[in-house]
């Protein structure tokens, strides 16, 4: 596999692009916005540029890296010499549903389909498909180009065969791929988004301020980021999707999102990407996180 098509510019398709570009794959980026996929390049470009400042890559690969990346705002056109596609567009089932069906009818037959769905069956997605044997899930974690691990989600019609291509794929890009069923939420965020709605429970119900519950996760437990400086990151209203399928998926109560969570995305404040969350940010960049201004509600 060496044509990869990648759907959705934001910050994870721009990732996964980059991430496949710098390790020689030939790489479509798609997306309907022709302004987000001129901003995806442009974040591309800025993070190559901190590689090279850091010595792990060189001007020369930096430049190899943008010569592999084309950019497409037509489906059709993106993917139809692809190998693989994954496709990284918002936490929406109905979209995601959508973009499979146009990905079966316009990508090669022997082509694999992939999602970077956080929590969203494969095997839902899949059945829209004519292919459900070459449909599987490639979650990547946030920053892609950093983060070594990919949770490899294979859906109840995929073969073995497509997960072992795409096992020795993420070997490829320096990744360490994990095979999991299809469950929701999978195995990551299963686990890592009840803690984070535990804290935000935390916080609503007055037991501790932001800064003190993410003081005590950071030292306490050793997180690199504590759970509601990470939930920012992640972005709120993601967390939220995701929950709502945890909370769907299995009808269990200690999935349901806290009010907080859904108050706070009901009104706007989405984390990071809006400026304001649980924290503050001077603006939508990752690079501030930490310049974030609590605030001990």
């Amino acid at each position: 596999m060496k044509n990869i098509s990648v759907i959705g510019s934001g910050t994870m398709g721009n990732g996964i692009a980059h991430t496949f570009a710098q390790f020689g794959y030939s790489v479509n980026l798609i997306d309907i916005n022709q302004n987000a996929l001129d901003k995806a390049l442009q974040t591309i470009q800025k993070n190559l540029d901190r590689q090279v400042l850091k010595g792990t890559l060189t001007e020369e690969q930096k430049s190899e890296t943008l010569q592999n990346i084309k950019t497409f705002t037509s489906i059709e056109s993106g993917v139809k010499a692809a190998d693989l596609v994954v496709e990284a567009a918002t936490e929406n089932i109905e979209l995601k549903l959508k973009i499979f069906k146009d990905l079966d009818a316009f990508a090669p037959a022997d082509a694999i389909l992939a999602s970077n769905t956080s929590s969203i069956s494969i095997t839902q997605i899949a059945a829209v498909t004519n292919r459900g044997d070459n449909v599987i899930g490639m979650h990547f974690m946030n920053p892609v180009p950093v983060m070594k691990l990919v949770e490899v989600i294979r859906g109840y019609q995929t073969r073995n065969e497509t997960t072992e291509k795409i096992m020795v794929l993420s070997e490829s890009l320096q990744k360490t791929p994990v095979e999991v069923n299809d469950y929701p939420g999978f195995v990551a965020n299963r686990i890592l988004m009840p803690m984070i709605n535990e804290a935000i429970y935390t916080l609503h119900e007055g037991v501790a301020g932001v800064y003190e519950i993410d003081t005590v996760m950071k030292l306490g437990m050793a997180h690199p980021m504590g759970p509601l400086q990470l939930a920012d990151f992640i972005g709120l209203d993601v967390c939220l999707a995701i929950l709502k399928v945890l909370y769907d998926g299995f009808g269990n109560p200690k999935y349901a999102p806290c009010p907080l969570l859904v108050n706070m995305v009901a009104a706007g404040k989405k984390g990071i990407k809006t400026g304001e969350g649980f924290y503050e940010y001077a603006n939508g960049s990752k690079d501030l996180i930490i310049a974030g201004k609590f605030k001990k509600s």
